[in-house]
This record gives structure tokens, sequence and C-alpha cells, in this order.
């Protein structure tokens, strides 16, 4: 990985390692869409202000330094319009994680499942990696359809999967193999 990790994924969208400088724009992203990510994302409420989000951010750069992470801004034509992420890369047995989250007012316009497509052949072609898994609220039929329109295979469910708001939910298990490249 590379000292400052950006992935152009077309002309409007780039992914960008997540920095101090980025700070600001991503705790008005967060606030601004409070509501519509709280619902799903566990970390969402314990983000209240610019210094916590300079807090994460430099706790997602060590992690990134450390080549066990990756947090990235999703930038659509500059704009920091959401968030896409390796979580704890496992190299030893060759897998990662993949989370996003996107600002409601830019939904519908494919920004997600682009990115997403983008960073798997990353994953894959560059970081030689085998296995990427995406876990899902049950409930949660927007993000549940982007590994289901790229092609990863539904493993399971995880029961009480995540504790969100105080109560635990159940989270859907999706997979992709670097074998499943060429099927």
């Amino acid at each position: 990985m590379s000292d400052l990790f950006t992935l152009k994924v077309d002309n409007e969208i780039d992914l960008q390692l997540l920095q101090a400088h980025h700070a600001n724009d991503f705790f008005h992203l967060i606030d601004s869409n409070r509501k519509h990510l709280r619902e799903w994302l566990p970390w969402i409420d314990q983000t209240q202000s610019h210094a916590q989000c300079r807090y994460l951010i430099d706790m997602w750069q060590k992690m990134y330094t450390n080549h066990i992470g990756l947090n990235t801004a999703i930038l659509f034509n500059g704009q920091l319009v959401g968030s896409i992420s390796l979580h704890q890369i496992d190299w030893m047995n060759r897998q990662t994680n993949i989370g996003y989250f996107l600002g409601e007012q830019f939904q519908g316009n494919g920004i997600v499942i682009k990115s997403v497509k983008a960073l798997m052949q990353y994953v894959l072609l560059e970081l030689h990696l085998n296995r990427i898994e995406i876990k899902c609220g049950l409930n949660n039929n927007k993000s549940r359809s982007i590994p289901e329109r790229l092609g990863f295979t539904k493993e399971g469910l995880m029961r009480d999967g995540e504790l969100l708001n105080n109560r635990y939910h159940d989270l859907v298990v999706y997979s992709f193999l670097l074998s499943d490249l060429n099927k």
C-alpha cells in the first residue's frame, strides 16, 4: 500500500485516504446525515465533534500505516460524499472486509457500487488478497443490494451480529473470492 492512497474510480469518483484535512467535511457529512446513518452504523452516536472525527481519522491512518486497514473518503466531483473502507486486513489468510456509507442526498447515482467494484479490483489484483467479505444489516436492503449486484455469495446470517443503538441486530454475510473473478 502506498504512502498516500488514491484510487480513481471514474471521471467523477475518487477514493482518497482519509486525512486530517478531511475532518471538517467528514464531520459535516456525518452530522447532516446523522439520523440516516445511525440506523446502520454503530459509531455515529460517538462522533459528535470535529475533534472526534480527527481522532477517528488519526486512528484509521495508524491502521493504514500498519497495513491493517484502509479508510477512504469517497469524493464525487471533489466533494466528500461518503466513505469506503477495508476493515481488518488479515494478511495471513489474505482476506478483508469492506464497509461503506454514503450521504443520503447522494444515493441513487451508482457511487457506492462503482466504488466497491473499484476497491474489489484493487484488493484482489493489487493487494493479492483472496477473500472479501461484506456484512450488512438484515433489513438494510440498499446496502445488501451492493454485494448482491456485484456477484458476492450470500454465506449466511450472523444472529445478533452487531450491537446498534443499544440492541442487537442480525447481519447478512457476503463473500467474494479471487476465483470468482473468472465466473
